[in-house]
């Protein structure tokens, strides 16, 4: 099912954007990428203030979907609004660059069902649902967009917007890749994987089950990977 939702998505953006014409249309590319890159960075603090703010039990699983969807929404719409005011008409081009909008819709449908695939990561579901699981390439298990989106946000958190080797990393917890030895230490980005269990203890806390799982902190046997709590998927950048 997710698989189709995915497709869906795609086409029907590619679709809109491609409407827009080839300049209009890699605009909206940029627009979508920026205002992406601003969520995975800002949805942890955003959805802390707001449960600080409105914080109950029953929501504080929903804040970070909430919250994700929320700054990705208005930075869109915040950068369509700017660029409509930077070239508010439309450019006459020769036929072949014309069609280069399809390209550009194309990959702003891809980055787009790339994005809502993430955001389905922090969702207050359960571990699996519609199809879609975090250790699967949820595209007909060929192409993991959710995956591909994450290493890109974790390229940039460490390429591009770090200062040298100072400055903090998307989701970038260290570890000795051999514990007794300190000069082996990588980073591990565990991003799908701690909110996979946070989702399976979610899951686990609801009314009708037998267990009641806390909000935070690692299961009783597995991995030493915690789940997170509201706003805790991975330090911003």
């Amino acid at each position: 099912m997710i698989d189709v939702i995915l497709i869906l998505v795609f086409a029907g953006v590619t679709w809109a954007v491609a409407g827009e014409g080839p300049f209009g249309a890699a605009l909206v590319l940029i627009s979508i990428v920026l205002s992406g890159l601003l969520a995975m960075n800002l949805f942890e603090p955003a959805a802390e203030m707001l449960q600080g703010i409105l914080g109950t039990y029953e929501w504080q699983h929903r804040w970070d979907i909430i919250a994700f969807l929320g700054v990705f929404s208005l930075g869109v719409w915040g950068l369509r609004e700017l660029t409509e005011r930077i070239m508010p008409t439309t450019l006459d081009v020769a036929g072949l660059v014309y069609e280069s909008r399809w390209l550009f819709g194309a990959a702003a449908g891809y980055a787009m069902a790339a994005i809502l695939l993430t955001a389905l990561h922090t969702a207050p579901l359960g571990r699996e649902f519609i199809g879609f699981k975090g250790e699967r390439s949820n595209l007909f298990d060929t192409l993991a967009p959710d995956r591909q989106w994450l290493g890109f946000t974790q390229y940039v958190s460490e390429r591009v917007f770090r200062s040298g080797s100072t400055g903090p990393i998307f989701d970038g917890a260290e570890f000795p890749r051999i514990p007794e030895d300190p000069s082996t230490v990588q980073i591990w980005s565990s991003f799908p994987i701690r909110y996979a269990q946070r989702r399976e203890l979610f899951a686990g806390s609801m009314p009708g089950t037998s267990e009641a799982a806390p909000t935070s902190g690692p299961p009783s046997s597995g991995p030493p990977v915690s789940a997170p709590p509201v706003g805790g998927g991975g330090s911003g950048f």
